[in-house]
């Protein structure tokens, strides 16, 4: 697995596909965070704070985490290597998990030069360093799990066609679907108290609730129960291959 996770990951660093992603990433941030006058200017806010960071960043990565999953396994069908690879001494798990953990590291990769805004925010507060250090470091994290949640589905809905358009229109739907999709059924008001029942089903509950710098249990438990839920439907979808025949 840790030859297959090498080879996914420097795929990635060895073509532009990874540094435009970043760099488009970056830019688009450090625009939204400190010139373009919206909402989340850092300077027009009045004190210091970068919440507008992990706001924005999941609406980004709606986007820019289908566009790095797209081709895992709809390139590999394409060309035909699909069948080459399964027959490999590895098991589709470890094949699943090797892609998995490449698109992620290729996530926090492109969040960790985001630091540098935490940096210069908290030396532009009054007093320096008047910041929610536990709030950040939460977010961080509930960023990264949202990330590895984004991840699985674009893998899963990569595994589903051979055409990476379709790929990344699937999973951008997916992702945004589980981001936001429940939060937008619950307040149809139709279903009563169930209603938190159905927003607890969504990321973005779960997005919060970690993001306020408290770790929940069952925010973690979550995250990775999603995780391990598109994993096994990749595993499925890949196996489908093998009924047909």
């Amino acid at each position: 697995m840790y030859v297959m996770f090498l080879k996914e990951f420097s795929s990635f660093l060895s073509s532009l596909i990874g540094y435009i992603i970043m760099i488009v990433f970056l830019a688009t941030m450090g625009l939204f965070l400190w010139i373009l006058p919206t909402e989340f200017n850092v300077i027009d806010f009045g004190y210091a704070s970068i919440d507008g960071l992990f706001i924005l960043s999941p609406w980004f990565f709606l986007f820019i985490i289908p566009a790095i999953t797209m081709k895992m396994f709809a390139e590999e069908k394409k060309n035909g290597t699909i069948e080459l690879l399964l027959t490999k001494p590895i098991s589709d798990i470890s094949l699943i998990l090797s892609k998995f953990f490449a698109g992620l590291c290729l996530v926090i990769l492109t969040i960790l030069p985001t630091l540098i805004y935490i940096i210069a925010v908290y030396n532009l507060g009054s007093p320096a360093g008047n910041l929610d250090l536990g709030g950040i470091i939460g977010s961080y994290i509930g960023l990264i799990f949202l990330s590895g949640v984004f991840v699985s589905i674009g893998i899963f809905s990569s595994s589903l066609t051979n055409n990476q358009i379709v790929a990344f229109i699937i999973s951008v739907l997916l992702c945004a679907f589980c981001y936001i999709g429940f939060d937008a059924i619950a307040s149809l008001q139709i279903f009563g108290n169930a209603d938190l029942i159905i927003r607890s089903l969504g990321i973005l509950q779960h997005y919060t609730s970690i993001s306020r710098g408290v770790i929940d249990s069952r925010d973690v438990i979550y995250y990775i129960s999603a995780i391990v839920f598109f994993i096994l439907l990749t595993k499925i979808s890949l196996e489908s291959r093998k009924w047909k025949k």
